[in-house]
């Protein structure tokens, strides 16, 4: 038989593939969720939104306000992390129908004393379940109601606010029809806004050719602590393979002392649960891990599930890897791409269960034994979804703080999934977004679109395998705006250095990869250099720690402004406590001009009001006594970050 509901509950939003995903969202956020709520007639409905964390029998109702064409919308607030259910419920609400029927009947002049004796049967419901003092009240009108003798002081009762609320606040859900059970994944705050910086541990050394070590790491974490970053993400830390490996420059061939590349993990020292010999040993990355907590940062650690020729699994699980016809294993391949000192695991194997279990106890490992709490994922589009979906929840379900971020530079799609499957943060196409149009519809797709409740961008200008065409032998101009760009639009950022901040660009010829790669050699660095890069980096991420509107991505909008030169946006958090405005010239050798239009109806502002900005970056404050303001940016300092002040 049909439900005898008469209540229609649809397009619930946000939810993602009918409810297959849950959406993402992190401590203390607000969630808005709105449903088209309609019934036939002209009858009085109403709707709740109904909530639970996954860990409370109870549900949270939140009454639900009606808007334009049947839709209907609430919030509610996430307050801790896991699961949340949330769903709609619908009703004709008898109560309040009678109520607004018998007010227009009032207001029309009619008699109503047969409606006033209707009402008392929705009293005499709700004194079922109200409290004493409304109890009271309720008892007061019943007599009323049925008395002729006090029609004129009923009438009043009867369409009185107080009543009204009563109404409302214990409703009779006669026949009440409700939505599908959706979800949300509540993560740490972490997981919304973070500051990464990389670099090699074996290029740490402060002596030229001497491979670093987690104590020449630890010796860096105050520099790293002052640059305002509070992520250190390593390259892998674990054995290098010595078969195929790779030389300077990725060659095939590599001579006496090259050091290969980290990601072909695994030797006769060990694989994935080991720790490269030079660098220390586990107690040292340890005591690492902890020194850097002291200085609130967290040690992300890079996560490639691939083997070197010569790893042990090759020998105690063949099965995990594809064999050719003529007896050679077959090693990592992206054509025109060859990656001869990688093997890539071989998921479709019959052995498949004991393969995800190993990998899910590398991951295990590294929580339980060191304490890392965030992973840094290499290549997971060439692993299978559902792996990751399975992997990411078993360790959600017993390190609910665990993050992950997934090293996809891949299809929009792929990317998506991946998200969609529990990964935490990405990276993105903003390496490659450069001008005006570019980063305004990269942007508005990842804040205005679906996207925005499940893909968390991470925005990285550069990266190792990555050197991009805007950074190659470019001025500094371009890595202060690619830089400011980065950490003002995303909450999520992070920079490979110290190659980024000392521009280092120069690249093999034709290609987006670097000259003498840190993934095939180790590079001498001074650390102690300092220069107006560094310092503007740290003035930018310590801006963001300071102010709510820069530590979320998607609550920003771009404002008009008369020149394709120059890029504006409005960011705010939550709760407009926290508001900015982001000005960004995009020409790296000239100055640049033009009227910014400000947003006053997202601010609360009338017309002709004065607006007081505050520069962040220079300290200067402006007074503008207009809708459109004139701004100026220069090479030497082509961003202006305005708090605004009310």
């Amino acid at each position: 038989m049909p439900n005898q509901t008469r209540v229609i509950i649809e397009n619930v939003h946000p939810q993602l593939d009918g409810g297959l995903h849950p959406i993402s969202c992190v401590v203390n956020e607000i969630i808005l969720v709105e449903a088209d709520v309609l019934a036939d007639g002209h009858d009085v409905i109403a709707a709740q939104l109904h909530v639970k964390h996954e860990g409370s029998k109870k549900w949270l109702e939140v009454r639900m306000r009606p808007m334009e064409n049947d839709c209907w919308s609430a919030e509610f607030k996430v307050e801790k992390q896991g699961f949340y259910e949330y769903k709609i419920v619908g009703w004709v609400d008898h109560a309040l129908n009678w109520q607004h029927g018998i007010q227009r009947k009032i207001e029309a002049g009619q008699k109503v004393t047969s409606e006033l004796l209707e009402g008392v049967e929705y009293l005499e419901e709700i004194l079922k379940k109200c409290a004493e003092e409304e109890k009271s009240y309720l008892n007061h009108l019943t007599p009323l109601f049925k008395n002729e003798s006090h029609y004129d002081q009923a009438i009043l009762e009867a369409v009185s606010e107080k009543l009204h609320a009563i109404f409302t606040k214990y409703p009779n859900k006669f026949l009440y029809n409700e939505s599908a059970i959706l979800k949300a994944y509540c993560d740490r705050e972490k997981a919304r806004f973070s500051t990464w910086y990389e670099f090699f541990p074996r290029s740490a050394s402060s002596i030229e050719g001497k491979h670093g070590t987690f104590k020449d790491c630890e010796a860096l974490l105050p520099r790293v602590a002052k640059m305002g970053f509070d992520t250190l993400y390593f390259p892998p830390i674990h054995p290098i393979g010595e078969v195929n490996r790779k030389g300077k420059n990725n060659t095939t061939a590599a001579l006496d002392g090259d050091v290969g590349s980290c990601w072909g993990i695994g030797s006769k020292d060990g694989g994935h649960k080991s720790i490269h010999r030079q660098l220390g040993s586990v107690d040292d990355f340890k005591q690492l891990v902890s020194k850097a907590k002291e200085l609130g940062i967290e040690i992300a650690m890079d996560f490639a599930l691939q083997a070197a020729p010569d790893h042990p699994w090759v020998k105690e699980h063949p099965q995990w890897f594809k064999w050719r016809p003529d007896g050679t294993v077959q090693y990592a391949e992206n054509p025109p791409k060859k990656y001869q000192d990688i093997l890539p695991i071989y998921f479709e194997s019959s052995d498949w269960k004991n393969l995800w279990d190993e990998m899910l106890s590398i991951a295990l490992y590294w929580i339980e034994e060191c304490d890392i709490q965030v992973f840094r994922v290499d290549n997971p589009h060439t692993k299978p979804f559902y792996f990751w979906g399975w992997l990411i929840a078993e360790v959600k379900k017993k390190y609910p703080n665990v993050l992950f971020l997934s090293e996809a530079f891949t299809r929009p799609k792929i990317m998506q999934q991946l998200a969609k499957q529990g990964f935490t943060q990405s990276y993105t196409y903003f390496t490659w977004r450069n001008t005006k149009h570019e980063l305004m519809e990269y942007l508005n797709e990842l804040t205005q679109t679906d996207q925005r409740y499940f893909f968390r961008p991470n925005f990285w200008p550069n990266t190792p395998d990555i050197n991009p065409w805007a950074l190659q032998g470019n001025n500094e101009s371009v890595y202060l705006q690619k830089y400011f760009l980065a950490a003002t639009l995303s909450s999520n950022t992070g920079i490979y250095g110290p190659v980024f901040e000392y521009l280092q660009g120069a690249a093999l010829p034709g290609r987006e990869e670097y000259l003498d790669s840190e993934k095939f050699q180790i590079r001498h660095w001074d650390w102690n250099q300092e220069n107006k890069l560094t310092t503007l980096i740290a003035k930018i991420n310590h801006i963001r720690k300071e102010h709510k509107a820069l530590q979320q991505t998607n609550n920003i909008q771009f404002l008009s402004i008369d020149n394709d030169q120059l890029l504006a946006y409005y960011k705010y958090d939550q709760n407009k406590e926290s508001e900015i405005i982001a000005v960004v010239s995009l020409d790296p050798y000239y100055s640049q001009k033009g009227f910014l239009q400000l947003p006053l109806g997202e601010m609360g502002i009338q017309v002709g009001h004065q607006v007081k900005v505050h520069d962040l970056i220079t300290h200067s404050s402006y007074l503008w006594n207009n809708e459109w303001n004139f701004v100026e940016l220069h090479p030497v300092l082509p961003f202006h970050l305005f708090k605004i002040q009310k």
